[in-house]
């Protein structure tokens, strides 16, 4: 039975997810149709573009990101902590950065405060305590995302109706063998796909754009790809714009970076490991997905997973068949069954998998 999202999506369980939207369409959603030939390649920097600048506007953050032909992953981690410390005009602020809001919240910002009444600007405060709400809130973000790309997408094929699947499906990460996994599982996308052969030669996933920033300037000049992106198509009228903003407003929104690594939890909103030991695992869990490449995990294990004291062979197998594996939870076995307490259950898929994959942590 399908469980509301607000069960499976919570900030007191974690600020970690995986989550994962797809094409409803027999069109592509990126890359080539095989049925009409057509190239839909350029969608794909769309998503890309369209996550950054969301984050930029929500409490959330993008650890990973891997774009499909006909669905796309992201790993995110939600900072209500961050929300909370908005000021109400911050709110408003993000807020109607994608929503034009009330006629009151507009001649607010506009600096027509003082001719507002006490109860005006109580509704206000009402609207802001929502709006802050829903800047942390994923199905918010999963919303606006879509909605954006839908439109984009139905006005360039000349069509209407539904574009993506009814529910995005979401993973709580619940530790950091889970955000591991799930990181990998993303950025290895292409690979498993045979899409490409090596994560730096992977097209829009987060770890080709982390590898692509390493490189100096001079190297990062190339020519443009085959597919060149042709500008964003203009809304038609008869396209509703609904509470959206128009794509045009949307476009100008600043693009915000990508999580950053740090082992050292200095950084209080980062990825929890060494972004070099993040790429010696992810090369060595590449080449166990190669048949032309030999062995697995090397030798000499990864140092992450010494860290975190996770069996090699075994988490191959967890990283490279998360969504297979796992249900709507990913973590140690310990998490997993206090999680089923929190959320009053008997059982949560993927128990069996932790036991096995995080053996060597849970013995």
């Amino acid at each position: 039975m399908t469980r509301p999202r607000s069960t499976l999506v919570s900030v007191s369980d974690t600020p970690w997810y995986h989550v994962v939207s797809r094409c409803v369409r027999r069109a592509f959603l990126c890359g080539t149709d095989a049925h009409s030939g057509q190239c839909f390649e350029h969608r794909r920097g769309w998503i890309v573009e369209r996550v950054k600048q969301l984050v930029s506007v929500f409490a959330i953050d993008v650890a990973a990101y891997a774009v499909m032909s006909n669905h796309y992953h992201l790993v995110l981690r939600i900072d209500a902590e961050r929300a909370r410390s908005w000021s109400r005009d911050e709110v408003l602020r993000r807020w109607t950065q994608l929503f034009d809001g009330p006629l009151a919240v507009q001649r607010l910002l506009a600096g027509q405060g003082d001719e507002l009444d006490a109860g005006t600007h109580l509704a206000i405060d009402d609207w802001a305590e929502k709006y802050r709400a829903r800047l942390y809130d994923l199905s918010w973000f999963m919303r606006v995302l879509n909605e954006t790309l839908a439109r984009k997408a139905n006005t360039e094929d000349e069509v209407t109706g539904r574009f993506w699947e009814g529910r995005f499906r979401s993973q709580a990460l619940l530790d950091e063998h889970a955000i591991l996994a799930a990181m990998v599982y993303v950025d290895l996308n292409p690979i498993r796909a045979q899409m490409a052969e090596t994560p730096e030669e992977s097209e829009h996933t987060s770890v080709a754009e982390r590898i692509a920033a390493l490189k100096p300037a001079r190297q990062r000049r190339s020519p443009a790809p085959r597919n060149t992106q042709p500008p964003a198509p203009a809304p038609q009228s008869a396209t509703p714009i609904v509470a959206l903003k128009c794509e045009a407003h949307l476009a100008r929104l600043p693009q915000q970076p990508l999580m950053p690594f740090d082992a050292t939890a200095r950084l209080k909103a980062a990825i929890p490991f060494a972004f070099d030991d993040y790429l010696e695992l992810l090369d060595s869990t590449g080449r166990s997905l190669r048949p032309d490449k030999r062995g697995a995990i090397s030798s000499t294990t990864p140092a992450v997973l010494n860290r975190l004291n996770i069996d090699p062979e075994r988490f191959i197998d967890c990283a490279t068949h998360l969504m297979q594996q796992f249900g709507s939870a990913v973590g140690a076995p310990a998490h997993l069954t206090a999680l089923c307490a929190a959320r009053q259950v008997k059982y949560l898929r993927g128990i069996a998998t932790a036991k096995r994959a995080f053996a060597r942590e849970a013995a």
